[in-house]
């Protein structure tokens, strides 16, 4: 069996595309190389991965639950890795240690670009306080929004994301149970695991209004519930993060190869060939 020198860690992770997408990407730029999903439970993930980069593995991609450990695990930290304190990028360098960096933000962002979504100077709902909905928040921040509204089921977590933003004049936490009492917001972001833990994932109708986008940080069927309920309660649009994927998995790609990959061509082939569930909501 092959050595898979790049990889892909989380927790479930038997529905990830990111080994289809790194292969679109090898074979535009003309390369060979093992890109394998590896399931590691929280426990046993700082084993898992230390014997993946023993093996002779390169770089890694982390995804739930995993992005603060990842980080904390790291030697070097990228500038955008510190301000978050969580990773979704790990590259063994060539002394050996561990660099973490984070583009969960930046392919957001780009992804939301290209669904023709200005988040500058919006009201924002931030559904989640975890490592997604930190870079989300940072990145949102610096898009320029108008107000950011971080919601989750334990308020201290939303508060301290908030504090950790460093600015009360555009940011505030708010527990999950008092979003009905909230007003309908521009954009709402779910930045929850709700949709790949296969949880229900309640939210009042009066949050969103017909000139309201809706943006899932998943894709294919862990979206569904969030997009299902921006399309029921008659949102202008709603998108999964099937974009964001592809943007961080080129960011990584390049990190490690040296070559940006064709994003727009990658993503048509994935869904010309019918590689992703046509209910995906990912309608840019």
């Amino acid at each position: 069996m092959s050595v898979p020198y790049y990889s892909v860690f989380g927790h479930p992770i038997a529905h990830s595309l990111s080994p289809r997408l790194h292969a679109l990407f090898a074979t535009q730029a003309r390369i060979a190389l093992d890109y394998v999903a590896i399931d590691a439970a929280p426990a046993d993930f700082e084993r898992s991965l230390r014997s993946f980069f023993d093996a002779g593995g390169r770089g890694a991609n982390v995804t739930l639950p995993h992005k603060a450990a990842a980080f904390a695990l790291a030697e070097v930290r990228s500038p955008t890795a510190r301000r978050l304190g969580v990773a979704n990028v790990l590259t063994r360098l060539a002394d050996g240690r561990l660099e973490a960096d984070s583009n969960d933000g930046a392919g957001m962002l780009a992804d939301l670009t290209r669904c023709g979504v200005d988040a500058h100077g919006q009201e924002v709902l931030l559904l989640g306080a975890g490592g997604a909905a930190r870079a989300a928040a940072f990145a949102l921040l610096d898009a320029g929004v108008a107000r950011l509204t971080v919601a989750n089921r334990t308020l201290e977590r939303a508060q301290a994301l908030v504090d950790a933003l460093a600015t009360p004049v555009k940011a505030s936490a708010l527990h999950w149970n008092d979003l009905d009492d909230a007003p309908a917001f521009d954009l709402i972001i779910n930045a929850t695991s709700a949709g790949v833990q296969h949880a229900t994932l309640a939210l009042p109708v009066s949050l969103a209004n017909t000139d309201t986008v809706a943006y899932d940080l998943s894709y294919g069927a862990a979206a569904k519930p969030f997009v299902g309920w921006a399309q029921r309660t008659g949102c202008k649009a709603a998108f999964d993060g099937l974009g964001m994927l592809f943007e961080t998995a080129a960011a990584s790609f390049e990190r490690w190869h040296g070559a940006r990959p064709d994003v727009e061509a990658a993503l048509q082939s994935l869904l010309s060939a019918g590689r992703h569930p046509p209910d995906a909501a990912h309608r840019c």
